[in-house]
């Protein structure tokens, strides 16, 4: 049966990684038999800019009857004078909420051929393979009472809810300690419940569910601690569990020890793995355009999209591959260079993915 994917390059290099995915998902329809097919549509500030909203119907429709979702970016400069309900981050939000994808899942991996990229030493990063996941959908992004208000001294103030339920952490501590079972049964809930009640919470929660799953770890870190363990001592971590707004956080931190934020790709999943697929950086609006920026983040979330939301293992294999092929060969873009590789640009490195991709099926 064919599977649909809805694709929303949205802003920025948005278009331009997205583009290089959709190489890829060619490749595969054509060399590999891969039963798929694609239907864009705005999201963000393209489509504010098209529609008056960064969130159209009909991009909501497309997405709720996809079977996945690839996404490249949102956001930009250009945006932030608009008001709050319709920034293009409004967009994005709005998707994660109205597909109910409550579980992201960001692996930060260190590829051999890239830790002379890494700003740590590589004894500290070798063979780095951390997985974190971040509740998406509740937390302090999403929490109500939230604002700006003149307070009664006639100060301006801003104001933000973080609020969690039991079944809200419950149902993502689960998916956590799933996941573990499959790695290095090891899981490090990140909290700061020495100041929040909310994430008191939330580590109580963690804690019972932890029970279920005796084969599993589980230890407890405050998120300042852990921020400073990322960065000193990183492969002590198998999969880090968190909120919404830590888990933005400590992933970008994660990106760095892998050499480059454009590696690392995401999913986010609901109950029954739909899910939305996109690189972990934003749009780049200062490199837009100019053909350099790294695709790899994307062909890589067009990987976890084929293995969790299509059950492919198999063809997100041959993408992986593919991309380690293309590194052995010393393909680089800027933000990965490093002296005696070939810099490329953008489409270059799409192209070595799928020159290499091809050259499975002979």
């Amino acid at each position: 049966m064919t599977k649909k994917i809805a694709v929303l390059p949205g802003d920025g290099i948005g278009p331009e990684i997205v583009a290089e995915a959709s190489k890829i998902l060619d490749c595969l329809r054509r060399e590999f038999g891969l039963d798929v097919e694609t239907e864009e549509a705005l999201i963000g500030g393209a489509a504010y800019d098209a529609k008056g909203t960064p969130f159209p119907e009909e991009t909501l429709k497309l997405a709720k009857e996809a079977d996945a979702v690839l996404l490249g970016a949102v956001g930009g400069p250009k945006w932030e004078p608009l008001d709050y309900s319709v920034r293009p981050e409004r967009g994005l939000l709005g998707l994660r909420a109205e597909l109910e994808l409550f579980a992201n899942l960001r692996p930060a991996v260190l590829y051999p051929q890239l830790v002379a990229a890494s700003t740590l030493k590589p004894e500290v990063v070798s063979g780095l393979d951390i997985m974190i996941i971040r509740e998406l959908t509740g937390g302090i992004y999403f929490g109500k009472p939230r604002g700006r208000r003149v307070n009664e001294k006639g100060e301006r103030e801003g104001f933000n809810t973080l609020i969690y339920s039991e079944s809200e952490i419950r149902r993502i501590a689960h998916i956590a300690f799933q996941i573990a079972q499959k790695r290095n049964k090891r899981v490090c809930s990140v909290d700061k419940a020495n100041v929040l009640e909310c994430t008191e919470l939330w580590r109580e929660v963690v804690t019972e569910v932890g029970r279920e799953y005796p084969d599993v770890q589980l230890s407890h870190m405050y998120v300042d601690n852990a921020s400073m363990q990322l960065v000193r001592a990183p492969k002590q971590f198998d999969v880090m569990l968190t909120d919404n707004m830590f888990g933005d956080i400590l992933s970008d931190c994660a990106a760095m020890l892998t050499g480059s934020i454009g590696m690392l790709p995401s999913a986010s999943l609901d109950k029954n793995s739909k899910g939305m697929y996109e690189p972990i950086h934003g749009s780049a609006p200062d490199i837009a355009g100019k053909g350099i920026a790294n695709p790899i983040a994307t062909v890589l979330s067009l990987a976890m999209m084929l293995r969790y939301s299509f059950d492919d293992a198999a063809s997100a294999e041959r993408i992986e591959k593919a991309v380690i092929a293309a590194l052995d060969a010393g393909y680089r873009t800027a933000d990965i260079y490093s002296e005696g590789m070939k810099k490329v640009g953008t489409a270059e490195m799409g192209d070595a993915i799928v020159s290499a991709l091809r050259s499975l099926n002979r």
